[in-house]
């Protein structure tokens, strides 16, 4: 997208070790007088991190040292989080709404993911000029969309109970899903404070001959792998920028969560992590 508007992306990377928290230093250090728009996601996908309100009071600091630059917050699983973790929105920290574009919908929180329906709320003149470009791409959203819409919005703050009662089941399969890879030797997880999905770091399976497959040589041959012996499907972790991790999204039931698992972990007794694992 960046590319699409003749910019260059400047990519930040993050550690597991920090939770895939970006660290306030790398991020003074990669700002320059080009430097134009920031994008934060939290909490994330694909690693389901929540940034704390310290960590973002930091990067507004930094923020405040670039007139120019913009941030883009895009804050579309906010309503999915697990305490103690808590929701902080970039704009109302002092000084940001004048310069953040907050991205939100509904296609998490209300389970809406066939139903687009989405929002951009900053300062007026950047809503024009983003409504002179989105008109002349998609024209609106569908009139089913927006009832589907007002009815969540009916729901009450935060969508309610109903929200809240899909948020204990997905904090349940998060507590069960964590557990059971940890239970798995050589596998790094951080534990998700948001969002309903795992960035788990397999690497050091990487370079395991598995007779009738072939070697394990990266994130997508590991996901085929796990496809093809295990019947689950996950996503490679390139896709997002890191080759050492795999995306799983644990927004199914309980059971078939479990039963994944157990299939997972019998397919994983055919590796064994070529190197040590400190």
């Amino acid at each position: 997208m960046a590319r699409l508007a003749d910019a260059k992306p400047v990519i930040l990377p993050t550690n597991i070790s920090d939770n895939f928290l970006l660290k306030p230093e790398d991020l003074a250090s990669k700002l320059n007088e080009k430097s134009r728009l920031l994008i934060l996601c939290s909490p994330s996908n694909p690693t389901g991190s929540v940034y704390p309100k310290e960590l973002l009071e930091e990067i507004a600091d930094i923020v405040r040292k670039h007139p120019r630059l913009l941030v883009l917050s895009d804050e579309i699983y906010e309503h999915i989080i697990y305490p103690p973790a808590e929701h902080i929105s970039f704009a109302s920290l002092p000084g940001m709404w004048e310069r953040t574009l907050t991205v939100n919908g509904f296609s998490k929180a209300f389970a809406m993911t066939g139903w687009r329906l989405g929002y951009l709320a900053c300062p007026k003149h950047f809503v024009a000029a983003c409504g002179k470009i989105q008109s002349q791409s998609t024209s609106g959203a569908s009139s089913i969309s927006q009832k589907a819409g007002v009815a969540a919005l009916g729901l009450g703050y935060a969508g309610g109970e109903a929200v809240s009662t899909m948020v204990r089941a997905f904090q349940e399969r998060r507590d069960f899903l964590v557990k059971s890879f940890r239970e798995l030797e050589g596998v790094k997880i951080s534990e998700p404070q948001g969002a309903f999905y795992l960035f788990i770091d397999f690497s050091s399976y990487y370079g395991t001959e598995v007779e009738g497959f072939g070697i394990i040589t990266d994130s997508e041959s590991l996901c085929r792998f796990l496809l093809d012996k295990a019947q689950v499907a996950l996503v490679p972790g390139d896709a997002f920028g890191d080759d050492n991790c795999i995306r799983m999204s644990y927004a199914a039931s309980l059971s078939t969560l479990q039963a994944a698992m157990k299939k997972i972990k019998e397919a994983m007794i055919l590796l064994k992590p070529p190197v040590p694992v400190s």
